[in-house]
């Protein structure tokens, strides 16, 4: 998970791999057979025939390595330590890209919405009434260990991961019934008929892992035994909590696939940890670290001034932010009684001054947030739509009147820090909710003060949060900012022990797998997942209910907007900021794509080592 982040290459066949035949019919129609790949309601761009993604570039040379600091991460991954490389599981630490160890049935087009093509998976059938998905697998799949990847591995690993995967990866997939495996070719996933369009495009994503060696091995234990994968790289050398290198394996069985030809091209990609962001930059321009998103404004604004800059063998690169809904803040917990009242949430949001932050802190680089959809189609604005309101009339007694008018905004504030009009009416919502003058602070009826403590994990978000607390002092609310180191941050968040956490998550570009995780009431309960405020709206769960049934994008934007409608009437967070692209800092070292593909960025897996460049940079080695 992340905030936000000059094309030197040309693609040769370029114009020939964009020329691309017609769309083909409706990608997974009930009873088709011999698809090559399936999308949740649109066409497939490519054909069957195709030989690459037209956002790769097949002729990328292979080798030298990347020192990679990730911008994102996914399930119990951390970006500051590691003690496990299990990344699937809630339990430990594992490293980021652990994921680039393993193959799944089929792979996401980053130039498509929704649309998945084969990987382990030559063809796939669907059934008529779309509950029964049938897979035949490519010749050829193996293990790290030289050991068959077969139709078992994969049953075992999805009904594995229904069983005891991370929360964000078992919910998805709850309506998957079964996954069986006839022949040694052949894996029948079942569906129980309740899914939504995508819940299949979700479990083909998933990994596959070795039956033989989570047979001898618990699956949920934390540990340092690298699991065998069937994937482009292999781990390599590890120093737990340092630093881990993954290793292209050369003779990888899935080289050649058009879903993969132009990827995976550094023989090495090491990540290196750090407790603190000051340690990481210092090892950037030092050189130890090649790869680096910027995510601090000030840092990318000012200290971007060494020598390396300046002679040019680094390079400042902003590539556009991807085209999928996300959102980033400041959650309260209300599963504390004191956050129990939107009243008091939205009083503690007003005391915010985000116009006073973006000038002093944040250099005017961000926007203000509102949605958590942000950056989407599926954001609601203005006021609702016949269609919005064709899901909302019915549930109009369960909710605001709020939710009936146009799309809450924050507001914005003078921008002196202090806004005593903002503060005023924050004041009197505290007072609405119970709060009354006690002493030094505020106090509810039972005379328990109002207090709210910040967690966070690094020192950059003390200069950002220290004024707000501040503002919130002002009018009797006892704010504090505790700091804590990563490991305790991660299992502290899963844990839901907190009283206001900040955290940014990043939906995927057709957001139908997930909205349970993310604002449903049985995520809520789940340990680890992303539903951080611990929402429980029966109206939302209702919502989310209707997607298994919605047969158009159309159909999905309206549930999305009302959604988002009813949770920012209700004031779960403190809308934070976002920007509109990613900022890279890199050593002249590599080559990239001409076109950045518009649903995702991972320059680790599209990006090349450009021996010349790094000749010229004095890095010959990277």
């Amino acid at each position: 998970m992340s905030g936000g982040p000059t094309r030197r290459f040309v693609l040769a066949a370029g114009a020939a791999a964009l020329a691309l035949p017609a769309a083909e019919p409706f990608a997974w129609a009930a009873g088709r057979t011999g698809l090559h790949g399936l999308s949740t309601f649109g066409d497939l761009r490519y054909p069957a025939d195709f030989s690459h993604f037209a956002y790769l570039n097949p002729e990328a040379p292979k080798g030298g390595r990347i020192n990679f600091q990730p911008p994102y991460w996914f399930f119990n991954q951390a970006p500051n330590t590691f003690n496990t490389l299990n990344g699937f599981v809630l339990r430990g630490d594992a490293p980021p890209r652990i994921e680039l160890l393993f193959d799944t049935l089929m792979a996401s087009a980053a130039d498509e919405p929704d649309s998945v093509y084969g990987l382990l998976a030559e063809s796939v059938a669907v059934s008529e009434d779309r509950n029964s998905f049938t897979f035949t697998l490519r010749e050829g799949p193996r293990f790290h260990d030289g050991t068959p990847l077969t139709a078992e591995d994969v049953a075992f690993s999805l009904m594995l991961l229904k069983e005891k995967g991370h929360p964000n990866l078992s919910q998805p997939i709850r309506e998957m019934v079964s996954a069986t495996a006839p022949d040694p070719k052949t894996v029948v996933v079942t569906l129980s008929g309740k899914q939504n369009r995508a819940t299949i495009l979700t479990v083909v994503g998933l990994p596959v892992f070795s039956k033989a060696f989570y047979t001898a091995n618990d699956f949920e234990r934390a540990t340092l035994t690298p699991p065998p994968g069937s994937g482009p790289y292999r781990v390599g050398a590890v120093s737990a909590g340092r630093f881990i290198e993954y290793e292209r394996d050369p003779d990888y069985w899935g080289r050649d696939l058009p879903v993969n030809r132009g990827s995976a091209n550094f023989d090495r990609i090491r990540i290196d940890f750090f407790r603190e962001r000051a340690a990481a930059f210092e090892a950037f321009k030092k050189g130890d670290i090649t790869f680096r998103e910027e995510f601090t404004s000030i840092t990318w604004a000012r200290d971007y001034n060494f020598p390396a800059v300046a002679d040019g063998r680094v390079k400042k690169s902003l590539f556009d932010a991807e085209q999928r809904p996300s959102f980033q803040g400041l959650f309260f917990n209300t599963r504390r009684p004191k956050f129990a009242d939107p009243r008091t949430r939205q009083a503690i949001a007003l005391a915010f001054d985000f116009e006073w932050s973006n000038k002093n802190l944040f250099f005017d680089a961000y926007q203000r947030l509102a949605s958590y959809f942000e950056k989407s189609d599926f954001k609601a604005e203005g006021e609702p739509t016949p269609a919005e309101l064709a899901l909302l009339e019915p549930y109009r007694a369960e909710l605001p009147e709020a939710v009936f008018g146009p799309a809450y905004v924050p507001p914005k504030t003078d921008g002196s820090g202090r806004d005593r009009t903002m503060l005023r009416q924050a004041s009197q919502l505290l007072a609405a909710a119970g709060w009354t003058r006690g002493g030094s602070g505020l106090v509810d009826a039972s005379g328990a003060r109002l207090t709210v403590e910040f967690l966070i994990d690094a020192e950059v978000f003390v200069r950002v949060l220290s004024p707000y607390a501040e503002n919130l002092r002002a009018i009797g609310v006892d704010a504090s900012i505790r700091q804590i180191d990563p490991a305790q941050y991660q299992a502290r968040q899963n844990d839901y022990d907190f009283d206001i956490v900040l955290s940014a998550v990043s939906l995927s570009a057709t957001p139908l797998d997930g909205l349970e995780t993310l604002f449903g009431s049985r995520a809520a309960d789940s340990p680890g997942t992303y539903n951080f405020s611990g929402i429980k709206e029966p109206v939302v769960d209702a919502l989310i209910g209707k997607v298994a049934t919605v047969g158009s994008r159309d159909e999905l934007i309206a549930i999305t907007r009302s959604i988002d409608r009813i949770l920012r009437a209700r004031h779960y967070w403190v809308p934070a900021w976002f920007q509109p692209n990613h900022r890279v800092a890199h050593w002249d070292l590599f080559g990239w794509p001409a076109e950045k593909p518009p649903y995702a960025f991972s320059p680790e897996t599209s990006w090349w080592f450009d021996a010349d460049r790094a000749q010229a940079a004095g890095k010959p080695n990277g």
